[in-house]
């Protein structure tokens, strides 16, 4: 689904299970010494999905390793995100010269537990959600474009940005999210537009700023 969400230069794959036969490169198994059997297959499945949509666009298979946040390292000339939750994983990858930086994130279908609330809302965002549609849980929204704004952020700036640094809008009818951030940093980098979908006990957001 989360296809849906991004333009056609970008190139997704997505699992809903793990799967049986999903192999890693030794240099990738290398990262997850002391990790639970659960992690693994988590972490080889996505790998594996960024490694079909790699496929898509021409590049050859290797491993994908992490950066001091844990971010995925890409291979040049190609940027991409990589999203993960209960039932779902999925990757979205482009050629840096179509697509300047990707954000996705998935999420359950739920309310936001009240400490997670409390830590990742604002007050303009509490506010809007006393009047916000119901049937939507717009908390775990809100919360899920955050997550994809920091990914589409880091490989930007190379610095972190906390959850009280972005105030996100949403347009329900439209299925829009906008972010303003908080932070100093340049123009272009202030403010991210992303798209939502609430569907199949899934939370999915993505942002994918033009080169």
């Amino acid at each position: 689904m989360i296809e849906r969400l991004l333009p056609p230069a970008v190139s997704c794959e997505a699992a809903r299970h793990d799967g049986l036969t999903t192999s890693l490169f030794p240099e990738e198994a290398a990262l997850l010494q002391g990790a639970t059997e659960a992690r693994r297959r988590e972490f080889a499945t996505a790998r594996s999905c960024a490694r079909v949509a790699l496929a898509r666009l021409g590049v050859a298979a290797a491993p994908i390793l992490r950066g001091s946040k844990h971010e995925p390292l890409w291979p040049d000339g190609v940027v991409g995100s990589i999203t993960h939750c209960r039932g779902y994983r999925a990757a979205a990858v482009a050629f840096s010269e179509s697509i300047l930086t990707l954000g996705i994130d998935a999420e359950p279908d739920g309310p936001l537990p009240g400490g997670v609330e409390r830590r990742v809302l604002c007050d303009a965002e509490r506010q809007w959600l006393t009047a916000a549609p119901q049937g939507v849980p717009w908390d775990r929204v809100i919360f899920s474009a955050k997550e994809s704004i920091y990914k589409a952020w880091f490989p930007l700036t190379g610095r972190w940005l906390g959850f009280d640094d972005a105030v996100v809008s949403i347009d329900p009818a439209a299925g829009v999210f906008h972010a303003r951030l908080l932070v100093d940093c340049l123009p272009p980098f202030r403010e991210f537009t992303g798209r939502f979908l609430v569907e199949d006990g899934l939370v999915l957001t993505a942002i994918a700023l033009q080169a």
